[in-house]
């Protein structure tokens, strides 16, 4: 279990941009966040025990040592674009024609 040592919280400017913010220390989210509770049940064992505020989304993992933390808009925004991405279409063998005339035979 590694030591996560970088508070991340990300907002969206006034101009639609993605604000990111670092802190060494949780102590300024405390600052100027409610604390509303704790996180347990993070299936990142790390994360178990940090604070949920009122206003952020979080506490999620980002890589090995960074807790980050997200407004609801930018949450939605970025869970919408998650949502929308397809995956790659994965292309199936053609059956052969004695796989064909096996499977009918199989059948009979």
């Amino acid at each position: 279990m590694s030591k996560k040592d970088t508070y991340r919280v990300v907002a969206r400017g006034g101009d639609g941009s993605l604000q990111i913010r670092d802190y060494p220390t949780i102590d300024p989210l405390m600052d100027s966040h409610e604390q509303i509770g704790i996180d347990d049940c993070s299936t990142d064992l790390a994360l178990r025990g940090m604070p949920v505020f009122r206003g952020l989304i979080g506490p999620m993992p980002e890589g090995k040592n960074i807790v980050r933390y997200e407004t609801p808009e930018v949450f939605e925004m970025l869970t919408k674009e998650w949502g929308i991405t397809k995956p790659k279409k994965r292309r199936r063998r053609a059956r052969t024609v004695d796989a064909d005339a096996q499977a009918e035979t199989v059948a009979s």
